[in-house]
């Protein structure tokens, strides 16, 4: 019996690297779609320098990590299969947004794969809806921050240049747009690299090998290490939608869409507080594409990424549940 409750563990670590992985391509054009569609960095350049910050960001805190792994459910209440269930739930829909193009959220993945299987193992009395709350208010409370940033930004940076050509304006930020990128890419590791580690770490505390939950350096390595390297996969449908197809932009427009989408990802990270990276930048570029003019957005896409974002917490939770009923009978409860 012991043996087989390792190996559930040795599954569980497993799977949650998997999502960081998943997580890292999935996401990368959080980070650099912006400089790839203004041509401030050439595609292998960005996901170079995304990867590498990915994984220096994912090393500085783990204060997401804690929220995460503490603020769903009670260690004590979680067994592996528990875990387990709830990250085939985030990756499987990763997978489905992702092969349709869709920035969906990860954080929004992993939060309802979690929930599903701990209603399909405890029921939803176990759930710590108070932890519950505060989690899912940063995730909707943020986007919002990032429209109206990414409109004030790009309101003042228009009147600052207001007498600046488009041609010289653009060649210079087109420079400035690689410092926001670098930025934007440790933003992204310092929040979502941190939701494997809280996963993680919840497991082992079920397991015995913690007695409480801190996140053990071992573990911050190895997510940092997933999680950049799923970002040097790159992917490609994602980066496509958001760099390109939702808005139109300009060099400036990026920078400004990467400043303000970086200042509330790091902001929200210092206090612990999970947030979408995908959230974040994709209402940035909203808000930078509304300073412009409400034609400058292509609704279309912005209904189907809306759609994407309000589904992906009940569709993911319940993938998990029903994960959690078919693997149970044959792994243990």
């Amino acid at each position: 019996m012991p043996e087989a409750t390792l190996i559930m563990l040795l599954l569980v670590v497993a799977a949650a690297l998997l999502f960081d992985y998943v997580n890292g391509f999935h996401d990368t054009a959080n980070a650099i779609a912006t400089c790839i569609s203004t041509r401030a960095l050439s595609l292998k350049a960005a996901i170079i320098m995304a990867a590498g910050l990915n994984f220096v960001g994912a090393m500085i805190s783990t204060k997401v990590a804690s929220t995460i792994g503490k603020g769903i459910v009670d260690p004590v209440n979680v067994t592996q299969m528990v875990v387990l269930a709830g990250i085939i739930g985030a990756i499987i829909w990763d997978l489905i947004t992702w092969y349709y193009g869709l920035p969906s959220s990860s954080s929004h993945a992993i939060i309802g794969g979690i929930s599903g299987a701990v209603i399909a193992h405890t029921g939803m009395a176990t759930l710590h809806w108070k932890g519950l709350e505060k989690i899912v208010l940063a995730l909707v409370i943020s986007p919002i921050v990032g429209v109206t940033l990414g409109f004030f930004f790009m309101v003042v940076m228009m009147w600052c240049f207001r007498s600046t050509s488009p041609y010289l304006l653009n060649k210079n930020f087109r420079r400035m747009q690689i410092l926001s990128a670098a930025v934007m890419a440790f933003a992204h590791g310092t929040a979502d690299a941190q939701k494997s580690m809280g996963v993680i770490t919840l497991s082992l505390v079920s397991y015995g090998y913690l007695s409480s939950f801190q996140v053990p350096t071992w573990v911050m390595v190895i997510c940092a290490t997933a999680m950049a390297l799923g970002t040097a996969a790159g992917g490609w449908r994602i980066i496509k939608t958001v760099g390109s197809d939702f808005v139109k932009l300009q060099p400036v427009h990026g920078f400004c869409v990467e400043t303000a989408s970086a200042g509330v990802i790091l902001g929200a990270s210092a206090f612990g507080l999970p947030t979408s990276t995908t959230h974040v930048i994709t209402s940035a570029i909203l808000g930078v594409g509304l300073s412009k003019r409400i034609s400058a957005v292509n609704w279309i896409i912005a209904y189907r990424i809306l759609g994407a974002w309000v589904f992906t917490i009940p569709a993911s939770a319940l993938v998990s549940y029903v994960t959690y009923i078919v693997m149970s009978p044959f792994l243990g409860k």
